[in-house]
Formats: C-alpha cells, structure tokens, sequence
C-alpha cells in the first residue's frame, strides 16, 4: 500500500503540480485548498504526511498545524510547511509548532520529493 499524503494549499496550481508530482512516484495524494477543509481531511482520514501552507485565507496554516498536534488521531502524523514564509522566526515557529520540515516557495519539486520521502522514512522508523 502506498503511503498517503494530504496537500492543504489555497493555490491550485501549486497543489496540481505538487499532486501530479508525487503520484508519479507512487504516492497516494489528496488536497484540500481551505486550511478547514484539509482539517476535516486530516481528521477523518489522518494521512502519513501532511503538506502544508501557511498563508491561507480561512485557516492559517500554523493554527491548522497546532490543532493537529493536539489532536490524538493527528499527533504523530508527519508535516511539511510548504510556503512562502522565508522569514527565520517564522521556520522556528512552525518546527516549534510540530512541523518536521520546512521548505520555502519557490521550491525545487525534486528536493520536495526528496525530503517528503526522507520525513516518510525516518517516521516508519520511529513506529
């Protein structure tokens, strides 16, 4: 079974390329492009990992990544901030929130295989 993997961005072609991306290396992909949505996702199917964004108009994804964390069924799921927040106290927020990685936009689609599938790993080595 392919490990799963949930997208909660308000850009729609980011998410698109993102989904097209990582189903090509055989990952299973939702999206959501609204910070509630993604959490009723995250929620009611909690995915291995959960790429997300942080400026997004109903849920700001640091408050959707704290409430995730609380969350007994979504504690331990894996999270990559996925955003164009580059400023570094906004990256030690987000890694202090929870978050086991941190990429910025503009991203090299290649890296964020590479690092989706590293966090998938060390996750899996750690259940």
């Amino acid at each position: 079974m392919s490990e799963r993997i949930l997208a909660i961005d308000d850009d729609a072609d980011v998410v698109r390329f993102v989904r097209m991306s990582l189903e090509r290396e055989g990952y299973e992909v939702t999206v959501a492009t609204q910070g509630n949505a993604g959490l009723r996702a995250a929620l009611e199917q909690p995915p291995d990992l959960i790429l997300l964004d942080i400026l997004m108009p109903d849920l700001d994804g640091l408050e959707l990544l704290s409430r995730l964390r609380v969350n007994p069924a979504t504690a331990s799921v894996s999270v990559v901030l996925l955003t164009a927040r580059t400023d570094s106290r906004d990256r030690v927020r987000g890694l202090e929130l929870g978050a086991d990685d941190y990429i910025t936009k503009p991203f090299d689609i290649e890296e964020l295989v590479a690092r989706v599938g590293a966090v998938l790993r060390r996750s899996k080595a750690m259940r």
